[in-house]
């Protein structure tokens, strides 16, 4: 046998070979890269939200927060609900500051007082009849939020809340 009589057929047989991969190769590639082929339809890509209302109905939380039931206190009566809501998440306390200053703003809150220190953050806003404190606590792993909403004192509330002076003997 010569081994000079195989090696122009083997040369010839990888070339073809090689000529075809590349032929169907590309053609393969070819429709990757059309773009309605590669992205899926704009319905079947669902948007979560930013933020959430959770019990407050105008006090918008960021959806990176989560609600610690264990030290979370609503009460809820026909057409008002107040108390401390608790949430916890893995969120740098400025952006939450600015978040609920403008979200605050949105929802029709009046500013009344900031408070801004190292490591926590008070913010109280008012309404016609209720008032909403945000206080924001910075810790090691999470930062901690606790927003409270109870009725305005003056009897402005419609709720039956007056303020009284306490006299307890004491001055």
């Amino acid at each position: 046998m010569n081994i000079r009589h195989y090696l122009p057929s083997a040369f010839i047989i990888c070339l073809i070979l090689t000529a075809s991969v590349f032929v169907t190769g590309c053609g393969l590639f070819q429709g990757a890269s059309d773009p309605e082929q590669v992205q899926p339809p704009q319905q079947a890509v669902e948007k979560n939200p930013l933020a959430v209302y959770h019990d407050f109905e105008d006090v918008l939380v960021p959806e990176e927060l989560t609600i610690i039931r264990k030290k979370s206190v609503v009460v809820s009566t026909p057409g008002f609900r107040s108390g401390i809501l608790t949430l916890k998440g893995r969120v740098e306390p400025d952006s939450l500051y600015n978040f609920f200053s403008i979200n605050m703003e949105k929802d029709n809150w009046e500013v009344i007082s900031r408070i801004k220190a190292p490591e926590t953050t008070i913010m109280v806003f008012e309404k016609a009849t209720r008032c909403a404190v945000i206080t924001i606590r910075e810790a090691q792993i999470y930062t901690y939020v606790e927003i409270g909403v109870a009725p305005t004192l003056g009897g402005t509330s419609g709720h039956g809340v007056s303020e009284t002076p306490i006299n307890d003997g004491i001055y």
